[in-house]
């Protein structure tokens, strides 16, 4: 049975790592001794915000500080489109005490959107395969991540048609996310690109539909004169897009970042079907596109404003806290085989 200060050290390495997977490795590691299951760490923790002590549980009723909050606040501006049940893993908040501070508090609603990508059944053993790897390489070098640049484009409507992902999001007001659906409305292409403490974008395809030629030229003439500084340390990250995947491309990578790429093809293999895993999907797209379409969009002109209002607008801070989500989402797929990730 767990000793109080084995229990309250569990408590602060769950604080500290956000991986049960990695609490339970240093508990054998430091008390040589079978780890305890994900329920009893949970319920620790649990037991902790709740009372301030591991050792007895009492009855609810206090109010949540300022700073539990507006951490809550932060988080779903951060990530509008998570749910209660990831926000309360995430903030180590119980979720009967993360509903009252987001609805009572905040007064917060959730507005759904609708259609989700669905994995294939070998898709599973990939994002396991690449999970692992990239943790491999994340123990191998502790800054590895800060050298990634994730990318991904979006296609932004001007009637506010949102054709991505299954999605609620947060707000005090509804953000006309979806709005009644115009035939053939007028649209632009988007590509951004993050790095743990940088945007480099957004870039506005000229073209309605962004081949591989469009693509490359976009890499060549924009992205790649804004990292030189930074090479040879970049790691460069694209998914399985069809642009992507033209031999132009993929030989122009090779050549600039030689076994320093993630996607399909590459030195580090992109899983199929994986927004999941890119920060540009599970938090840039929802957060730009929950300010871009707050208001009805008045022409393409004052899109683009918006959008570029919206990615400057993004603090440091805020890049720094999703990338630490990045690495407790590869420690989810690895303890789920595989399983997509709830995204929001």
């Amino acid at each position: 049975m767990a000793t109080p200060q084995m229990k309250a050290q569990a408590v602060l390495w769950y604080a500290e790592f956000k991986s049960i997977i990695r609490v339970q490795r240093e508990f054998r590691r430091v008390f040589n001794r079978d780890a305890p299951t994900a329920r009893s760490i949970k319920k620790w923790r649990d037991t902790f915000l709740a009372t301030g002590s591991v050792l007895k549980k009492h009855g609810g009723g206090r109010r949540a500080s300022d700073e539990m909050v507006a951490n809550v606040q932060a988080a779903f501006e951060r990530s509008p489109r998570k749910s209660l049940r990831r926000a309360s893993r995430e903030l180590q908040i119980p979720k009967s005490t993360l509903q009252r501070i987001v609805h009572k508090r905040l007064k917060l609603h959730a507005y759904k959107l609708q259609l989700v990508q669905r994995l294939e059944p070998n898709d599973m053993p990939k994002r396991v395969e690449f999970a692992n790897t990239m943790l491999d390489r994340l123990g191998a070098d502790p800054d590895f991540m800060t050298k990634i640049f994730f990318s991904d484009e979006a296609t932004f409507h001007l009637s506010g048609k949102v054709n991505r992902h299954n999605v609620r999001i947060w707000g005090s007001e509804n953000p006309h996310a979806i709005q009644e659906h115009v035939r053939d409305s007028p649209k632009m292409n988007v590509w951004c690109s993050l790095s743990h403490n940088k945007v480099i974008g957004p870039f506005f395809f000229a073209e309605k539909t962004v081949r591989g030629t469009t693509y490359l030229d976009m890499l060549e003439q924009f992205f790649f004169p804004q990292i030189e500084q930074l090479q040879p340390n970049i790691v460069f990250q694209q998914d399985g897009a069809p642009p992507h995947w033209s031999n132009e491309v993929r030989t122009t990578l090779d050549n600039i970042f030689p076994g320093r790429w993630i996607g399909r093809g590459g030195p580090i293999a992109w899983p199929p079907r994986s927004p999941d895993l890119t920060p540009l999907d599970f938090f840039l797209w929802g957060y730009v596109k929950d300010k871009v379409y707050a208001t009805p969009v008045r022409d393409l002109r004052d899109l683009r404003e918006r959008i570029i209002e919206a990615i400057e607008s993004i603090p440091e801070d805020m890049l720094q806290r999703t990338w630490q989500e990045i690495v407790h989402r590869f420690d989810i797929i690895t303890v789920t085989a595989g399983a997509h990730i709830e995204m929001w």
